[in-house]
């Protein structure tokens, strides 16, 4: 079955280890979606995946030149190209199915923005460490998945490019415009696994886009400091790693994700807690420094707030009627 939508997907690759398996991946997802893939690799990789994938996708350079974050210039030309009002966006690891596709397509007849629930196929030891990560954020509310499902109208000027924390970015524009997010938390789609190289590089990186969230990079700066003061009171210890343990079973138990993920996995929230501890306060002296480093740029802003952005549109509504009435 075709859906009525387009499928965006932003890439920048440096080796083609990958290629087969995602040529594969195309093929099948271009019989049920058109698809646009933007790619900002080096010409030699781009003229390769060019014949790779001519015959089944729409396949182009970048057209938005202006900003660091290359996968939102990518996702911007994609876009501006999308032949659709509905658009699924997707990181090139992500791998949809007819199932998940017609539901992200579904849930936008009466919503702007919809989030769905990534979950890694398969899950080596590294992927389990970073599936952590996830069953915080649902026990806290909502993960920030590799893949949404959007309104092009929903964001007629675009988001800021040069936002690390991109899809928090892109999240809060939406609502500032007064479009309606919605979180599908029982909406799976699967996600491959990155290399542990990948795992390792990124550890920091994800730790900046708390700055975007500062009450809870608060709570993250705070992790180590706690452990070493009740380092010597290991009753006390042992109980706060239950309760975090606890609280990753919340989040795994939400909205049917004990179906997807494995018993075993909120075993690693407190291991994934005092990564982020660690990495947190190594974020903030990057902050301190510049920001975080970024296809040789350095990036300070992680994400816009919310009102920030609501009191910018506002602003750039009334600046038509002001110039009017000069």
């Amino acid at each position: 079955m075709r859906v009525d939508a387009e499928y965006v997907l932003p890439l920048r690759w440096h080796d083609d280890r990958d290629l087969d398996e995602l040529t594969a991946y195309l093929r099948d997802l271009s019989r049920w979606i058109d698809v646009t893939v933007v790619d900002g690799s080096a010409p030699a990789f781009f003229r390769a995946h060019a014949r790779a994938w001519g015959g089944h996708v729409r396949h182009v350079p970048p057209a938005v030149e202006s900003g660091a974050n290359g996968k939102v210039r990518g996702v911007l030309s994609g876009l501006a190209l999308a032949r659709h009002e509905i658009v699924v966006l997707a990181d090139d690891d992500v791998r949809h199915t007819p199932d998940t596709l017609a539901a992200l397509v579904t849930e936008l007849q009466d919503a702007d923005l919809v989030k769905p629930q990534n979950v890694f196929v398969p899950c080596p030891w590294h992927a389990r460490w970073d599936t952590a990560r996830s069953l915080v954020n649902r026990a806290l509310g909502a993960d920030y998945p590799g893949t949404y499902g959007l309104r092009r109208s929903a964001l007629p000027r675009g988001y800021d490019p040069d936002a690390l924390f991109e899809n928090c970015e892109m999240e809060r524009t939406v609502r500032a415009g007064g479009g309606r997010v919605r979180a599908r938390r029982d909406l799976f789609v699967p996600r491959r696994p990155p290399s542990a190289r990948r795992f390792w590089s990124q550890r920091v990186r994800q730790a900046y886009d708390s700055h975007a969230q500062p009450v809870r990079l608060m709570a993250e700066l705070a992790i180590i400091p706690v452990v070493w003061r009740l380092r010597r009171r290991r009753g006390i210890l042992a109980f706060l790693t239950l309760a975090v343990i606890g609280f990753g079973e919340l989040g795994r138990r939400r909205a049917g994700g004990e179906a997807v993920y494995p018993r075993s996995a909120a075993l690693w929230v407190p291991v994934w807690a005092i990564e982020r501890g660690l990495c947190s306060w190594a974020a903030v002296g990057l902050r301190l420094r510049g920001g975080m480093p970024y296809a040789g740029a350095r990036l300070r802003l992680a994400a816009t707030p919310l009102r920030t952005l609501r009191l910018r549109m506002t602003d750039a509504a009334a600046r038509p009627r002001r110039e009017r009435n000069s």
